[in-house]
């Protein structure tokens, strides 16, 4: 069944600095921009985004999706395909006739494209808060004819996080969480901080912070004189370990390395704002435990 031909679009751009949103989906509307508009149940659809595909399937909707990118490397059963979210191709898209494509954000023409299609595109961009990935939750359970499962999925989230987050284990303690090697690092204002923050911890980067942009790319003498108690590999499926941080000019020194306080963590938890939040967020708390004995 396709969706209604006067569904608008939910406006938004992937970016490392995203918009808030709010959001009328538990009343089983879709918000857009300028109202919001009732929509029947997709039944093909196609994920772009590797967050939207975590939250279908985390919704049962799994049946109801046709393709995924190939980004969307979880579950194992989503139909991971050579589609791309990053360079969409509009004609690849079509082939798969979806009444509904959801995506992180435009490069350019998506919309445009599918719009000429008569396809529904819902865009979700980063999410910059918890309620953010809520909202998306919900808007994805409208549009699946799963509004129950989006409710139950979002109470199960807030009650994991609240629990994980009742001990404060990361207390007293400074951090850096790495990017990529060239020492990109988000602040306390972005999602993933945020999820530190709800553990206690401290970042160093937080000072580093320029005109509000939440991801700023810090120097080595930077980290090396804010000395972080942990450090937080988000690039260790890239070949970055204790051992290459430790190896780096002037890092053995550091705390965090004398101590053998250099923790991986799984770059697609650490990158995503869907329900596996938890398992990120778990993992670093054991991880933290595990440290102080």
């Amino acid at each position: 069944m396709k969706l209604k031909s006067n569904l608008l679009l939910v406006l938004g751009t992937l970016a490392l600095v995203s918009l808030s949103c709010s959001s009328g989906s538990s009343s089983g509307q879709v918000p857009i921009s300028g109202g919001s508009s009732s929509v029947e149940t997709a039944e093909r659809i196609i994920s772009l985004s590797p967050t939207a595909t975590e939250i279908l399937f985390a919704l049962e909707a799994g049946n109801q999706v046709v393709a995924v990118d190939d980004q969307s490397n979880f579950p194992e059963t989503a139909p991971m395909t050579s589609l791309s979210g990053y360079t969409p191709n509009i004609e690849s898209i079509a082939e798969y006739q979806p009444d509904l494509v959801v995506a992180s954000y435009d490069p350019g023409d998506l919309v445009a494209g599918l719009e000429a299609l008569e396809v529904v595109t819902l865009l979700q961009p980063a999410a910059s808060s918890m309620e953010d990935t809520y909202v998306q939750i919900n808007e994805l359970g409208v549009l699946t004819g799963r509004q129950s499962e989006a409710s139950e999925l979002i109470e199960s989230i807030k009650s994991d996080l609240d629990e994980i987050a009742s001990k404060k284990v990361g207390e007293g303690l400074t951090y850096y969480h790495e990017i990529d090697n060239t020492f990109y690092s988000p602040t306390s204002k972005t999602f993933l901080g945020k999820l530190y923050s709800l553990l206690g911890l401290s970042n160093i980067a937080d000072p580093a912070i320029e005109g509000g942009f939440g991801w700023p790319q810090l120097s080595a003498e930077f980290i090396i004189d804010a000395d972080p108690d942990l450090i937080f590999l988000g690039n260790a499926s890239w070949g970055e370990s204790a051992e290459t941080v430790a190896a780096r000019p002037g890092w053995g020194s550091l705390t965090a390395v004398q101590k053998s306080q250099v923790i991986p963590v799984d770059t697609d938890t650490s990158g995503r704002w869907g329900p596996r939040v938890v398992d990120f967020l778990r993992s670093v708390r054991s991880a933290i435990e595990k440290l102080s004995g």
